[in-house]
């Protein structure tokens, strides 16, 4: 359960990082494509001990980790995408409600258990996810044109927490946990470079040094957050369905909290709503494992 919190604790501190980047003025993307660097470098030499690291792309885990840091990138852009044509909130109910997919995929491939507490659990974190994400009382509103964008935003998140837990499960040992971790966040960042690069060959590329501190303070939450999640997944007595409900349910829950004692959000009478019943799923849910 301690990986658990400190997993969500580090996603936190990412939700309030990403907030100061409005306030300052940090260019979003150069900002995570640093961050992917710090984070690899952050594994690299804080929790990785006596390896070789030309080996790496022999591990069996290692195409799985290329995927994954691809997925990071593409689905970022798709998120700004999805930002700019729909929103914030569309953003947030995509990604969150994307737990649906590892949970379903635990159910059913790994035969975890399942109860009228965990469905029940599951239902009622799916709702108030929906309900903190939304902004005004008219709820979300996406034209039809613009659907397929926060559908692959889902489908992309959703692929991801999924592929953590398979490649956990059945190729990456306990010793390179943290060497899976860095290689996926190294290939993230090389992705985002030759990105950069391509945007500097067009005249459209400007560092500033604030993004490089904005990346710095992204990249080592962000590392932990993957990090500890690993382990959480890996710990007796929970299921991973029941962890990515738990999880997903209270960075939301917190982040929100954090919104409102930071940032001085306001919340309409839905996102109250939406906290009592993410609080209530979290509950259900974690007892539905003892």
């Amino acid at each position: 359960m301690i990986y658990l919190l400190l997993s969500v604790l580090s996603s936190t501190v990412i939700f309030v990082v990403f907030r100061l980047y409005k306030r300052f003025g940090v260019n979003t993307l150069q900002a995570i494509i640093v961050n992917y660097f710090v984070a690899c470098t952050v594994g690299f030499f804080g929790y990785i001990e006596n390896t070789s690291f030309g080996h790496v792309p022999s591990e069996s885990w290692f195409p799985g980790a290329l995927m994954l840091g691809f997925l990071f990138i593409a689905v970022f852009n798709l998120a700004a995408i999805t930002t700019q044509k729909s929103g914030m909130s569309v953003v947030a109910v995509a990604t969150k409600m994307s737990v649906a997919i590892p949970v379903l995929f635990g159910i059913f491939l790994y035969n975890e258990s399942t109860g009228i507490l965990k469905i029940l659990g599951i239902i009622l974190a799916l709702a108030a996810v929906y309900l903190t994400s939304i902004k005004s009382k008219e709820g979300i509103s996406i034209k039809s044109k613009n659907l397929v964008f926060p559908l692959l935003v889902f489908l992309g998140s959703g692929i991801i927490d999924t592929s953590l837990k398979y490649l956990e499960t059945n190729y990456v040992s306990e010793t390179d946990v943290g060497l899976f971790s860095s290689t996926i966040f190294a290939t993230a960042g090389i992705i985002g470079t030759i990105i950069l690069i391509v945007q500097g060959l067009m005249g459209r590329l400007k560092i500033n040094f604030k993004n490089i501190l904005g990346g710095i303070a992204l990249g080592i939450p962000n590392y932990f957050s993957i990090y500890f999640l690993v382990l959480a997944l890996r710990s007796k007595g929970f299921d991973s369905s029941t962890i990515f409900t738990m999880n997903h349910v209270a960075i939301v829950t917190v982040s929100t909290l954090l919104g409102i004692l930071l940032f001085q959000e306001r919340l309409i009478p839905k996102n109250w709503i939406g906290l009592g019943l993410a609080i209530l799923s979290i509950i259900l849910v974690a007892n539905s494992a003892i």
